[in-house]
């Protein structure tokens, strides 16, 4: 919950700087659930209003995190657009997502700290 809140608070709309793997999953984690409980809910009170301001209040954050952890792994953060391209697109996106943490390069110094193992 912590790299969410902070997500949220503190790079709510940061498209500068990196983020790790576990920032970025565990943003995507609590994104998931609150999104899940949304929809619950939704189902018995609001008829999908709720789900849709979840949607929108998260997007740029969403957006913003995912550049990070490109930055992290020595991508530009408008990869994501490749992610329009059906099937093999998202595929690569969550590929770019998954690796590890380049050294410091272009977008600041690593976030764990210390250089990333090859």
């Amino acid at each position: 919950m912590e790299h969410f809140t902070n997500a949220l608070k503190n790079h709510y709309a940061d498209f500068n700087g990196r983020a790790t793997r576990t920032q970025y999953w565990m943003f995507v984690l609590f994104y998931i659930l609150i999104y899940i409980v949304a929809g619950v809910i939704d189902q018995f009170v609001t008829g999908g209003l709720l789900t849709l301001v979840v949607a929108l209040g998260l997007l740029i954050p969403s957006i913003a995190i995912a550049a990070r952890r490109l930055h992290d792994t020595g991508r530009s953060g408008w990869w994501q657009l490749i992610a329009f391209i059906p099937i093999l697109g998202t595929i690569v996106l969550i590929i770019f997502l998954v690796l590890d943490s380049e050294p410091d390069n272009q977008y600041g110094p690593n976030p764990k700290g210390a250089p990333a193992s090859a």
